[in-house]
């Protein structure tokens, strides 16, 4: 199986992971109509089935059913994970101590000692300075709860100051997880990919296939239920405007035989240093995602696809 390292000197884990933010949520995904916890019980199988053993939570997901999930199939399954879960900077959390506390109950709710990596889930913090933050991440680091620091959302500048807090403790800045798919390309244009690579970052890529975009499944007839109905990206000019790219996703997945979406995880990995979590609420979806690995786009494919996704540079 793939793998790829967290930072520079980090763990390493599974070169794609699997987002776990749909399972429990209530409020944007639905959860306990469409699907239920059966379902994401099986997606976590059939990911651990397929070799895939990395898989990305947090606090708010749920909020804490996220973890409470994981932790249970992690318990059943009996086999070695490596999760990824975050701390949410709240306006009530304004010193270290929220930190350790925060951490405690979600350690408690994935039924864990330590987890492998613990990010902080948005650069707003309030009332507590990144000083501080940054300082509580490291104790952790120190005491053996967390094997490496991470962040998400950060900008390019926001990334290179929390390196520079944490490297005065001694400890890398391992993850900025950020939105990244072919049709979000901001992070290259805003300089978060180029400043990534030259501290030795690696970047976790939410929302891979642009909610569902990429899969090509949604069209202007076939729109896609809940909030994404009414989201302009899935409107019928929403839609025409990434046939393009949908086109050549189809031709090189002929190719390969893969799916447009495995295709489009293929391409982010082939980026270096990022690796792709698309959630997964079906044993369907989770097998689907693992398709994305084992295989590699030529550098000419790799380089059309950069060519015909440059209007979502910006």
């Amino acid at each position: 199986m793939q793998t790829t390292t967290l930072g520079q000197n980090g763990p390493a884990v599974t070169a794609l992971g699997i987002g776990a933010w749909s399972w429990g949520d209530k409020l944007f995904w639905n959860y306990g109509s469409d699907y239920g916890e059966a379902q994401v019980r099986e997606a976590f199988h059939a990911a651990l089935a397929a070799g895939i053993t990395f898989f990305d939570t947090a606090e708010v997901y749920g909020p804490g059913e996220s973890e409470k999930l994981l932790g249970q199939f992690i318990k059943e399954s009996g086999q070695p994970v490596h999760i990824a879960t975050k701390f949410a900077p709240l306006p009530w959390r304004f010193n270290g101590d929220s930190v350790s506390d925060a951490l405690t109950d979600s350690l408690k709710r994935l039924q864990m000692d330590r987890v492998t990596l613990y990010q902080v889930h948005w650069p707003f913090t309030f009332f507590m300075s990144q000083e501080t933050l940054m300082n509580a991440l490291a104790d952790e680091v120190q005491r053996g709860r967390i094997e490496a620091v991470g962040v998400s959302n950060y900008s390019a500048e926001e990334m290179r100051e929390a390196h520079q807090l944490l490297a005065k403790r001694g400890v890398p800045l391992a993850v900025n997880q950020v939105r990244y798919s072919l049709l979000t390309r901001q992070i290259e244009s805003q300089g978060i990919l180029s400043a990534a690579h030259q501290l030795g970052i690696t970047l976790l890529a939410y929302s891979p296939l642009a909610q569902g975009l990429l899969t090509g499944k949604y069209t202007a007839e076939k729109p896609p239920a809940g909030p994404r109905q009414w989201d302009p990206k899935f409107s019928r000019s929403g839609l025409q405007k990434i046939e393009p790219v949908l086109s050549l996703l189809r031709q090189f997945g002929e190719k390969y035989q893969r799916t447009p979406a495995q295709v489009a995880l293929n391409w982010l990995i082939a980026q270096g240093s990022v690796i792709p979590i698309p959630g997964a609420k079906t044993a369907q979806q989770a097998q689907q995602n693992a398709g994305a690995l084992g295989w590699e786009l030529s550098p000419e494919e790799i380089l059309r696809l950069e060519e015909v996704s440059r209007p979502w540079l910006s």
